[in-house]
């Protein structure tokens, strides 16, 4: 099969593409035929090396984290799924490599395709899809009426959760150049910012729960608009204690993290804030709660543009300059 590997980690490397034996199945795994998948700033932020420390992939590997196809084996312990059956997932973490002809990606990450859309509308959902559920409904408990600020709302992620928020009756407010406002407002979005022109700390105030997903700097004035036992959840940094425990990292690791994050929890604790920082999970069971919501009309896949297989360095280079509005897309059929 064809895939795109990473050789090494760095920002100036390409991916290479290679030949491949298909995957072997493990008992519990599924084997797809990928037909899109799409691409994410996490790819490029792996293969840059920055998530060395919580994800240390051994190189060679390949990259991609998205994958919507056709079933064509299960493993001797597969029950949900057969041969022929349209899928989407998020593998797990360490079972990444949709930038390819065939992924084996576990039962439990996987999920029937939504009916009413493209498979490349399918590719585009589940990283931005399983992020944004988990920050506002598992970890965030967002509800309805409660106001909730989403950074970078033209984004893959911020798209996504700008109609999830709005389908759970929330007050949104989100960041977008001019050019865009009008857009995300179509989204769903109350309060557009143009981050150009405007301070979103001077704008916003009693905020419920901010979903940050942009630098340091961001973070810090996200605290000062949201009330007392509000929720700050960061899907970019820093990591904290619990995630180092969820991934079962290190001792060293653990502490490394404590100390990353320890600014900024001393000032959530300070300003009677929870922060927690989000690394999202694959989840079959969620997808399918998310599945519904897509085909009812509640969320609209957003894709900004579809490169062929060929050109995957291309997609990850269009990716990585950080202006695509929703996602972007291979189609490998």
């Amino acid at each position: 099969m064809k895939a795109f590997i990473v050789d090494r980690y760095g920002k100036s490397e390409l991916l290479r593409a290679v030949e491949l034996p298909e995957p072997e199945l493990l008992e519990d795994e599924v084997l797809v035929k990928a037909h899109a998948a799409s691409v994410n700033v996490l790819d490029a932020k792996i293969r840059n090396g920055e998530f060395k420390l919580v994800l240390p992939y051994r190189t060679p590997f390949v990259l991609g984290h998205d994958v919507a196809g056709v079933v064509v084996r299960v493993g001797s312990r597969v029950r949900q799924f057969k041969p022929g059956d349209e899928v989407y997932a998020r593998p797990d973490d360490f079972r990444i490599g949709t930038f390819a002809e065939f992924v084996a990606v576990r039962e439990s990450a996987l999920a029937p395709k939504p009916a009413n859309i493209s498979m490349e509308e399918a590719a585009s959902l589940p990283l931005v899809g399983l992020t944004a559920w988990q920050a506002l409904v598992e970890k965030g408990g967002l509800k309805k009426s409660q106001k909730v600020f989403i950074q970078a709302g033209s984004g893959g992620v911020g798209s996504f959760a700008i109609q999830l928020a709005k389908h759970l009756g929330a007050v949104v407010a989100t960041t977008a150049s001019a050019e865009n406002a009008a857009w995300v407002k179509a989204l769903g979005a109350d309060v557009v910012i143009d981050y150009r022109q405007e301070d979103f700390e001077k704008i916003l105030r009693d905020y419920d729960l901010v979903l940050n997903s942009q630098d340091g700097e961001t973070l810090k004035k996200s605290l000062r608009v949201l009330k007392p036992g509000g929720k700050l959840i960061s899907i970019s940094g820093p990591p904290d204690r619990e995630f180092a425990q969820d991934i079962k990292a290190p001792w060293w690791v653990q502490q490394v993290m404590r100390m990353l994050s320890l600014s900024i929890r001393r000032q959530a604790r300070q300003r009677q804030i929870g922060f927690s920082f989000l690394f999202m999970k694959a989840s079959g069971n969620q997808l399918r709660q998310i599945t519904p919501l897509i085909e009812s009309g509640a969320i609209r896949p957003v894709i900004d543009k579809v490169f062929p297989f060929a050109e995957t360095n291309d997609a990850l280079a269009y990716v990585e300059r950080g202006r695509a509005k929703g996602k972007v897309v291979i189609k490998m059929v």
